[in-house]
């Protein structure tokens, strides 16, 4: 497969097209809120600008970016910006992304060949490793391997054409394998009956004696689970909710009335909105640009990460709330559907968890390093 030449302008044009695509899949947004089916038009807009494409291997057909810092910086925008439109939708393209990069890393040079004729095809990847006891195996007796069991908030399940998912084998660490997530009759979106987020339709997906061939097989056991990657990783869906609370501050600014603007009250809160949502954005970045070079202290930054941002959105939530008063309440205002989504996109595993083991990393040391310890 022809690789494409690196491109100066590369992340620019990207981030752009993704720009491009916000009055679109905010529209569309409203609909699959109201309707909660799999938002395949919405989807449709991120394929139709090859953004599908961007990140994927360069031999899947992805974008050649001069370097890792500018490929992961250039992510970051495309998935604010995206989330910026729609969470749900961000939510499905950050599983997307997350996908790209383990073929990226574990994926042979069929697989990657093969993902590029999926990619062309405009196919949509999810990750899905949640699970009820006892877990997702993988058996083989007198016949071929099969899987055995199902996942649970499998984000697009019925609806995304493949996921890359978790399972464990007779012995010894996780495996990643590729599997159809299109089959309706294996999906069970009838449990996610939520406030927020319902475009993404993260019900169950039953893998039950699904075959697996030895081409599903990504990567080695335990690859999945490798650090630093496997914790870092989680800067990608704090970029999507860094895009939804940059969206909230500007509707929550659109919405202040001349009597509003004039109370200095209600101006401090907004600069402490201002601050908030900036202080997640150089969080945010930061956690990037660790990622981008495969930092060992990348876990303990994307922990703290998530916290910092969880923090400002929950901050940006409340202001907008006392700032707009009734009106962050109504139906169909943007204020009430991102914050709808946005509390719910919020509860990621192990908060409490995640925050403690950053604050053990910082006691032990100043995590932050480069040259600009404060111990």
């Amino acid at each position: 497969m022809i690789e494409p030449e690196p491109t100066s302008n590369a992340a620019d044009d990207w981030v752009a097209r993704a720009a491009s695509l916000g009055d679109g899949l905010s529209a569309l947004g409203v609909r699959y809120d109201a309707a909660p089916v799999y938002p395949a038009d919405s989807m449709a807009l991120l394929t139709g600008a090859g953004l599908h494409r961007t990140f994927a291997p360069t031999a899947s057909g992805g974008e050649h970016f001069p370097g890792p810092v500018e490929r992961h910086l250039a992510m970051m925008d495309v998935l604010r910006h995206i989330g910026r439109a729609d969470l749900s939708i961000g939510r499905l393209f950050e599983g997307h992304v997350n996908a790209l990069e383990l073929f990226g890393w574990y994926g042979s040079d069929a697989q990657k060949e093969v993902l590029g004729c999926r990619l062309a095809a405009g196919a949509i990847y999810g990750v899905w490793a949640t699970e009820p006891p006892p877990g997702v195996t993988l058996a083989q007796s007198d016949g071929p391997v099969t899987l055995h069991g199902e996942k649970i908030f499998a984000t697009g399940a019925g609806g995304v054409a493949h996921a890359v998912i978790t399972a464990q084998p007779a012995s010894g660490e996780r495996q990643l394998v590729v599997v159809r997530a299109d089959v309706a009759i294996r999906a069970d979106l009838s449990g996610w009956r939520v406030r927020g987020m319902r475009a993404t339709g993260s019900g169950r997906y039953s893998l039950e004696q699904m075959t697996v061939e030895p081409d599903d097989l990504l990567g080695d056991a335990g690859d999945y689970d490798r650090e630093p990657r496997f914790t870092t990783g989680a800067w990608r869906f704090t970029a999507v909710q860094l895009g939804g609370i940059e969206s909230l501050l500007g509707e929550t600014r659109l919405a202040m009335r001349p009597a509003t603007r004039s109370d200095a009250v209600q101006r401090a809160r907004f600069a402490d909105a201002v601050a908030a949502a900036r202080t997640a954005y150089f969080w945010v970045r930061e956690c990037a640009l660790r990622a981008a070079r495969d930092d060992p202290d990348g876990p303990a930054f994307a922990r703290m990460t998530r916290g910092v941002v969880e923090r400002a959105a929950l901050d940006v939530m409340e202001l907008a709330a006392r700032i707009t008063g009734t009106h962050s309440a109504m139906d169909g205002t943007r204020i009430d559907k991102i914050t709808r989504d946005l509390s719910l996109y919020l509860r990621q595993g192990g908060p409490d968890y995640a925050r403690d083991q950053a604050a053990l990393a910082w006691l032990d040391r100043d995590v932050w390093g480069a040259g600009d310890e404060l111990w």
